[in-house]
């Protein structure tokens, strides 16, 4: 009787708003801590491996991420792919359902800017992050004219933002040639990237720069 009860519950769905309400039916699938997160996370870093997943959320436990993911698997979100060799391990994929989210997230990003000052005390930045501002505020405003590419240390790992194909993006590692080195505080590096804050109030507060910061309008909001 204990064993069919237990598995009673185990197989009852997951409790929802229960109303009949476009909001309420995507919060019921997207709503919960961490979901949105681990979206933003594929988002910005393509197909991923579990690790990958996990060092991107810091603070989560391991088995509250493998209860969200099955979570979102069976909302079809996301779908798991063995990776043929020399990979050889499960990669994590947005479906195309999940890829629908990106604006989603970028609005609720765009929303909580307003929420972002100076870095409390314990919270963490991954490098990684700084794509969702990157595809929001900068855009290649001279597509025609020669590539150019900024290196940026505000993370865990270096990361580049570079030009291609007329547009903007973001990838971890270095630049080969650089146009311009950006070393600091997160909110530093993002202030004067964006154009929102100005180069010398940044530089006072201890952002470090290489290079002509001249080539930064090119990308910023006109």
């Amino acid at each position: 009787m204990v064993a069919q009860k237990r598995r009673k519950r185990k197989d009852q769905p997951k409790r929802g708003y229960g109303q009949y309400c476009a909001l309420a039916k995507a919060l019921d699938v997207i709503g919960d801590r961490w979901t949105l997160l681990i979206v933003r996370e594929l988002l910005a870093r393509g197909p991923c491996r579990y690790t990958d997943v996990r060092n991107g959320l810091p603070g989560i436990a391991t088995n509250l991420l493998a209860a969200r993911l099955r979570e979102l698997e069976r909302s079809g979100i996301i779908r798991r792919e063995e990776a043929p060799p020399p990979i050889a391990t499960t990669l994590l994929h947005l479906t195309p359902r999940g890829e629908d989210l990106r604006p989603v997230v970028h609005a609720i990003g765009q929303w909580g800017g307003a929420l972002l000052g100076e870095p409390r005390v314990g919270e963490t930045f991954c490098s990684h992050w700084m794509a969702m501002p990157v595809e929001l505020f900068l855009r290649d405003r001279t597509p025609e004219g020669p590539p150019i590419a900024i290196e940026v240390h505000c993370g865990d790992e270096p990361l580049v933002v570079e030009t291609a194909n007329g547009g903007v993006r973001t990838r971890l590692g270095r630049a080969e040639h650089p146009d311009v080195v950006l070393t600091g505080p997160p909110h530093l590096v993002l202030g004067v990237l964006t154009g929102k804050l100005p180069r010398d109030e940044a530089t006072k507060h201890g952002l470090r720069h290489e290079g002509d910061l001249q080539v930064l309008r090119r990308l910023q909001p006109g």
